[in-house]
């Protein structure tokens, strides 16, 4: 817990602590007035309807949520994610009331902090790339843009699955320490070091989805971490993919649309209406696919990446995420 008093004439006091479980509320209140008057919403509380991208994130992971206060009163929050040796953080909230007062900024640098003491080594976020001040905050702090993000969705029009897959949920205690493991050497080819085994214990635990763990025979060929239902990072009828990946090599283009099908197929066994994914644009391969599946672009932003480097965003990797 700090204070950090912003410089220029009327900025306030901040006190920037860790976010606590009664702040949820206030935090999704927050959230949706600042992205619907950014966005120009006739009712800016009725931005992304019943999505709730803080709480899922926030039980996921109490240790990177960051609430920023000005006379005791909750003005700003910020969450986290870590997957390991890459990490993202937003949604990024500040009230409308309390917009260019130096909020933001110390909000990105609390999530900064934490994210240097578990030493992860690529830091990405998503912001409007047609704002100019957005991208000039986050440049401060070393954040370059990159490639677009596209968010595409479609229509649900599978029957129950065609593959060889299984949810993660539905397997034995051994069975799931297994395909963890797989998991996460599946994510180490993709990045050094890159592991979500946090993300996938917690949509399990916290029940707001499932994941999908597609098969070779007894090896693992794939897998998607999903959300589904209101009060999720999806909202009601949805099915949201918040990261999904197939091994690297010469199959990856059929395994990645095997991948794809057994999300739809989760989708409409969960009552999913429509199948929501992300995909950075510099992954060719994998948004190609997307464009020739039936997905259509409903959302395009900047993803903003520190160290200015590719990551794992090269035109060979069939990888969905959303870092929203």
């Amino acid at each position: 817990m700090w204070r950090g008093p912003s410089s220029g004439g009327p900025q306030p006091d901040v006190l920037i602590r860790p976010m606590r479980a009664d702040d949820l509320p206030a935090a999704d209140v927050i959230r949706r007035l600042a992205f619907g008057t950014f966005l120009g919403l006739p009712d800016p509380m009725t931005f992304r309807g019943d999505a709730d991208p803080i709480r899922p994130r926030f039980l996921a992971d109490p240790d990177g949520g960051f609430a920023a206060e000005v006379d005791g009163t909750l003005v700003g929050t910020n969450v986290l994610v870590d997957w390991g040796s890459v990490g993202f953080f937003g949604p990024l909230s500040v009230h409308p009331d309390m917009w260019d007062r130096g909020i933001a900024g110390h909000l990105v640098a609390a999530a900064l902090a934490e994210f240097a003491r578990r030493g992860t080594r690529h830091i990405g976020l998503f912001t409007f790339g047609h704002s100019p001040k957005h991208v000039a905050l986050y440049q401060k702090f070393g954040f370059w843009p990159r490639f677009p993000t596209a968010i595409m969705g479609k229509p649900v029009t599978v029957a129950a699955g065609q593959d060889t897959w299984s949810a993660f949920s539905d397997l034995s205690r051994a069975h799931q320490r297994e395909r963890l493991t797989a998991c996460r050497e599946l994510g180490d080819t993709l990045y050094p070091g890159l592991n979500l085994s946090r993300e996938i214990a917690a949509t399990v635990r916290h029940r707001v989805g499932d994941v999908v763990l597609l098969h070779d025979a007894d090896a693992l060929a794939g897998f998607a971490v999903c959300q589904a239902g209101p009060d999720t990072e999806a909202g009601s009828d949805t099915c949201y993919v918040k990261f999904g990946a197939v091994w690297p090599g010469p199959r990856a283009a059929a395994t990645f649309a095997r991948l794809v099908a057994s999300c739809e197929a989760l989708a409409a066994e969960r009552g999913s209406t429509r199948l929501m994914v992300g995909v950075n644009t510099a992954r060719r391969r994998a948004y190609r696919h997307l464009l020739r599946a039936g997905f259509r672009t409903e959302v395009v932003g900047m993803s903003m990446d520190r160290p200015d480097e590719v990551g794992y965003n090269r035109a060979s990797a069939y990888i969905l995420d959303d870092w929203r």
